[in-house]
């Protein structure tokens, strides 16, 4: 499992896979920071060598030198493993012919060394095209998922915050799950949310969701119409979708939408989508925040006009969490689902300190992930959001960002 546990800290460059990023599993072959792959087929070449030429008689060793090119092109580079094959050649002509009147492995068995070497740098020639096609992908991926999770500043819009993400699938690195925050002028709004089903489709549909997010979170004045310009985004990507004669025509997605407003600090404006609403999460417990609930994203035709937007109270302690159901669905070895409300409360009233964001969030993983033994069936998200103390200055210089 890969976490993608934050406290959301300044962008990073994007990477890029180049000439010399190749070599990833040497990652575990380091010393004080520098790479050792050369010593194991080194070692190698060196006890044959000395196996062989400490036996007497008619039992040769030698040719097993043939293992060397073998071991180091699965370990080291191309060039590496070319040395290896040169130095595996040359070993054997010396051990071979170092007694002249016992039994010699001869001629056969040294074509036997110096094809094997060829053989060997020409499959470690396949494994770094690999590799280097694999690191590109990577980075492709690393991109969408950027798009998707964003990196988000510390104290971005007067908001302390942090974020977990696991993907079900260990290779994938990014699902349909996502969470934003947008400061503006009329105050900083959070939208976290899960798309349903999986594959590119539902990463396609929360970057569509985001984009409009990240628009109409700055500019629109009404949460109502942040939620409304949400929806019709969602109903125009089915539409496209389906022009396109791809089978999505019935996808959709919940989400929590929540305004903190510029001219009032304790209180939260909450718009839930078919979703868990969320947890207020203080050191003197935990309450599900009361949120009139609404039906997911690309359902408008089901219950048509604005969606309901609820005010509610928030302490200067409590700290907003919101997960996806990732975590509300994850199952022990006898089938009980993992209940984050109880997990959550007795977590923060044996350490009070755990209400803070970043903490919270670490919490909540941990727990997910041993209570389902780390088998996780669905993408897996939880976001943990609560104003900074004095934000107000703040708040209005991100209101003037229009990032």
């Amino acid at each position: 499992m890969s976490p993608a546990t934050t406290g959301h800290a300044r962008p990073e460059p994007y990477p890029t896979a180049g000439p010399g990023d190749v070599v990833q599993r040497q990652q575990l072959l380091r010393v004080r920071g520098r790479s050792v792959a050369w010593a194991p087929p080194l070692l190698l070449l060196v006890a044959i060598a000395v196996a062989d030429y400490n036996t007497t008689g008619e039992f040769r060793i030698i040719s097993w030198i043939v293992l060397v090119p073998g071991i180091a092109a699965a370990l080291c580079g191309v060039w590496g493993t070319a040395v290896f094959a040169v130095l595996a050649m040359g070993t054997y002509t010396l051990v071979d012919s170092a007694w002249p009147h016992q039994f010699q492995a001869g001629l056969p068995d040294f074509i036997l060394v110096a094809l094997g070497g060829v053989l060997a740098t020409l499959a470690c020639v396949v494994r770094v095209r690999g590799e280097r096609r694999a690191l590109h992908m990577r980075d492709v991926t690393d991109t969408v998922r950027r798009t998707v999770l964003r990196p988000l500043p510390p104290g971005w819009g007067g908001l302390e915050h942090a974020g977990m993400y696991l993907t079900a699938d260990t290779q994938a690195r990014v699902g349909g799950d996502f969470y934003d925050i947008q400061p503006g002028p009329h105050g900083t709004r959070v939208l976290v949310g899960d798309v349903q089903g999986k594959g590119l489709g539902a990463v396609e549909t929360a970057a569509v969701l985001l984009g409009t997010f990240r628009e109409a979170g700055f500019h629109e004045a009404d949460l109502a119409t942040v939620a409304d310009r949400l929806e019709a985004r969602m109903a125009r990507h089915r539409a496209y979708t389906a022009a396109l004669g791809r089978a999505e025509g019935d996808r959709f997605a919940t989400a929590v939408l929540l305004g903190f407003p510029a001219d009032e600090d304790g209180v939260v404006d909450t718009v839930v989508f078919g979703h868990e609403p969320p947890l207020a999460v203080s050191p003197s417990g935990v309450r599900h925040l009361t949120a009139a609930g609404g039906l997911p994203l690309g359902y408008r035709d089901l219950a048509p006009g604005p969606p309901p937007v609820r005010r509610v109270g928030l302490g200067a302690d409590e700290t907003l969490l919101v997960v996806t159901d990732g975590v509300t669905e994850a199952r022990d070895r006898d089938g009980r689902f993992f209940k984050v409300a109880e997990e959550v409360r007795r977590a923060v009233a044996a350490d009070p300190r755990l209400t803070a964001p970043a903490r919270l969030v670490n919490v909540v993983r941990d727990r997910t992930l041993r209570h389902c033994r780390g088998r996780l069936a669905d993408d897996t998200t939880a976001f943990a959001v609560r104003r900074a103390r004095g934000a107000g200055a703040e708040r209005r210089e991100g209101g003037r960002s229009p990032l």
